[in-house]
Formats: structure tokens, sequence, C-alpha cells
């Protein structure tokens, strides 16, 4: 052999190690992977895996972890279907999973080195769904372990975007599963709930985010100086093209406190649920960031949303006239926030007399369920062991059913009679825990009978 010969065999060889390498990384589920034995191999760390799910179709996969760190795991698919996951070692049961609604359903594990599997299945429906599972590979650590979120993507040109502050990502110390959450009324925002609760959480010179669909950057100063703040960056994000932009989950996923400004729901759901913005501030959470927001922002943290798509807002007055009215509606819950399952939220509370609103609200839920309402220029700040305490200068109610609550008259077209919601009234420096349901406040029993003019009892509920 020549020396030409003996480069071109290097070469070609060289070529196909390359291209062996490039293809290694599993980016389809193949069948038939319906038991741990004939798991899908291959699955790379952050790299999407397309699949399919049919009716009595489980999918196996199987992974190495290199290095103790976080396996996290989001399985997106169509809305309309209800998709699970279930994470095992080697041997025993689950020892993480994701068995709700959510779409994409994700969760995290705390893992160390070795073999795991990963069993997806479906509770109903069938299709597509994409597989992102993120695990230290290859003697790495995944994003979030060591801050390494990688560089700043480039951002797109149609994409506003306002940093005030350093554009590099300041590491945190976090705690994994201890995320907390800020609620908050509308109207004046809550000096003391940024300063006093978010900074104590997430510490000093942090990364944080604001998000709306329209706007200004004006909270970047604002919670620049109220926080000491490494920066603030608010984005504009008002299509689901940069809802699911890699320059937003980048940003939205390296910072410890995400704060969704007032606006409307509806729209903040419209292009961003099933999106990367959804997945990325469920993220912040999980990892023990903070999430939140005011008025819409708030609305947007609940189990079961109000959500006025295409209708007025519901109005006491007309909702406790008619149980089913046409402006009350719901949608499902966007971040996963277990101290907030079964909780309704309603905002601009005793300034715009939504208690009818709230109490309706509640009667179209079964009765585990509560609702967190906030007046203008106040906040509940709620931390993963469920222990909420109240800021700002008006009240955080809480309603919720007892054994002496009477559904009475509950069905559509009919006015709502609905007797003794135990309402419970907060104000600054309060405390209500939200799993126990252990508070400081005061209470009260409240009645709606939607016949009447004047249809509380007491005339005064709040």
């Amino acid at each position: 052999m020549n020396i030409k010969q003996h480069i071109q065999t290097i070469s070609l060889a060289g070529f196909l190690i390359a291209s062996s390498a490039a293809q290694a990384c599993l980016t389809s589920e193949s069948e038939s992977n319906n038991n741990e034995s004939n798991a899908n191999t291959g699955i790379c760390s952050s790299t999407v895996v397309e699949g399919n799910l049919s009716r009595n179709d489980i999918d196996w996969f199987e992974f190495e972890v290199a290095d103790a760190g976080t396996i996290s795991i989001s399985l997106d698919h169509n809305r309309r279907d209800d998709y699970d996951w279930y994470l095992y070692k080697e041997s025993g049961s689950a020892v993480a999973q994701a068995e709700t609604s959510n779409y994409p359903e994700t969760g995290s594990y705390q893992a160390q080195p070795g073999t795991y599997y990963l069993k997806l299945t479906r509770y109903k429906g069938s299709g597509w769904y994409d597989l992102d599972v993120s695990f230290p590979e290859d003697g790495t650590t995944p994003p979030g372990e060591d801050c390494d979120y990688g560089s700043r993507p480039s951002k797109p040109g149609s994409l506003q975007a306002y940093v005030l502050g350093s554009s590099n990502d300041n590491c945190a110390d976090l705690i994994t599963d201890e995320g907390a959450v800020l609620l908050m009324g509308g109207g004046s925002d809550v000096d003391a709930a940024f300063s006093n609760r978010v900074k104590a959480h997430i510490g000093n010179t942090k990364d944080v985010v604001v998000l709306r669909t329209s706007g200004t950057d004006a909270y970047n100063d604002y919670l620049q100086g109220l926080i000491n703040a490494d920066s603030v960056e608010t984005l504009i994000i008002d299509t689901r093209n940069k809802a699911n932009d890699a320059y937003v989950d980048w940003v939205i996923r390296s910072a410890e406190f995400v704060f969704v400004a007032g606006g409307d729901q509806s729209d903040y759901l419209n292009q961003w649920q099933g999106t990367g913005v959804q997945s990325a501030l469920q993220h912040v959470f999980d990892k023990g960031g903070v999430v939140g927001g005011t008025s819409a922002g708030m609305a947007l943290m609940a189990d079961s949303i109000y959500d006025p798509d295409g209708v007025l807002g519901a109005i006491s007055s007309e909702v406790v006239t008619d149980f089913c009215h046409e402006t009350l509606q719901f949608s499902s819950q966007f971040i996963s926030i277990p101290m907030l399952n079964n909780s309704l939220t309603d905002t601009h509370f005793q300034e715009r007399d939504r208690m009818g609103r709230a109490a309706v609200s509640l009667g179209r839920h079964s009765s585990n369920f509560f609702n967190i309402a906030a007046s203008e220029a106040t906040s509940i700040f709620i931390t993963s062991d469920g222990n909420g305490v109240i800021d700002g200068s008006g009240e955080v109610y809480v309603l919720r059913e007892t054994a002496q609550t009477n559904r009475q008259t509950l069905s559509c077209n009919t006015p709502v009679i609905y007797n003794n919601i135990l309402r419970t009234k907060l104000t600054s420096g309060d405390t209500y825990n939200v799993n126990t349901h252990s508070h400081n406040g005061v209470e009260i029993s409240i009645s709606i009978n939607g016949n009447n003019n004047n249809f509380y009892t007491p005339n005064s509920p709040y």
C-alpha cells in the first residue's frame, strides 16, 4: 500500500467513525419495545426521541447515567391525549413517575450512576409523542447541576428581549423540589413580596425573568433593586414560534425567579401552553426556584385556570343567576405546583366584587377544591411545605367547603343556591397552610342565593 492509499484508508475510517458517532443518538422509537428486556437503547441527554403510542402499547427505554445528578424528563404529546411515564432503576419499583393529565408530563429524579429504564404508557388517546431526557452522561453534568446551561443562544430578530445586568448565567444553590410560588392580586406590586420572600428564597445576585405577551421592560429596574438581581430580563413572547425558540428556553431555564406580568391569561395559554415556555417554567420550579405572577400571571398558577377565552369576563351578579353561565370557563393546569393541587385563583378581588364569581367557580369543581383570591396590592408567597405568608395593603381570601357546606342548587340554567362556604380572610403578616388549611386569619361562613338582588349572606361577605 502506498502513502496515498494509506492516507485515504485512514480518512475513510475516520469518516465512518464520525458518521457512526453522529448517528449514535436515538431519535426515533423502534418497535417492539413493549417490555424492559426489549427496551430501546441509545438515548442521549437532551436529544428528543420521537415516538408513537397506540392502543395496548407500552414503550420502554434504557439509558446510562454516568455521574450523580438530575434526571429530567419531559414527555410531550397532543393535548387531547393522556400519557404517563415511570422511571426505574435496574431492580425495584418506580423511583419517579408522572401520571397526571398534563402535557408535557414532566418531572425529575436525583440519580446515582447506573442503568435506568423509562416506561411510557397511555391512559387515553393515541398518537405521537416527543420524549426529552436530560441526565449526566460521559462524565458530564446536565444543565442545572453546575449552572452549565451552555452559551446563550442568538436572539431571533423578531423577539423583543430586554436585559438589565449581566447576560451570563449566575449559578444558584437551589434545593430540588423545594420550589415556591408567588401569587399577587394585581394593581400595585407588593415590594415586600419580592424583597422579603423571593430574595430570601433564591439568594442575592441571581437571575430574574419577566414574561408577557405585550408591554414594556418596566419591571427590570424595579425588580433588580428589590431582589439585588444579577440580571432581570423581560421577554415579550407573543407567538408560539417565539415560545419554542432556543433563546427563550435558555433564558427561562437558567433563571431562579420567573414572574408573569399582568395581561390576559387566555392569551398566555394560547401562545404558551404546550410550548417550550411551559416546560422551561416547570424546570425553574422543579429545580427549586420561584415562579409566580400578578393578575393574569397569578391566574396561570392555579390547578384549574379561569380562562375567559373568546367571552366577556365573568361578573359576580351575572354568574350567580346561572350556574353554567357562559362567561365562566376553565382550562387545565399550566404548571404543576404540588401545593396548589385542587386550587383555583381570583384577582382584583374586593375591588371588583368577585366573591360571587369565586364561590360559583368553587361550586363548578369537586368538593376538595379551594379558591385563593387576592385583592389588589396584596400577595401570598407559598413554599413547598404549603406554608403561605401574606404581604401588602389588602387582603387574601380562601374559600373552601366543609362538612357544613350545602350545594342546594348547582345546576345549569338555574340561579345558584350554595350555603355555608368557609371564607378565611388574611391580611399582611397572616399565614395560611394550603396543605392543612391551618391559619391565623378570620373565618366566617357565607352563602350565595342567585334569586336575590343582594345574593350574599351576610350582606357584606368581605
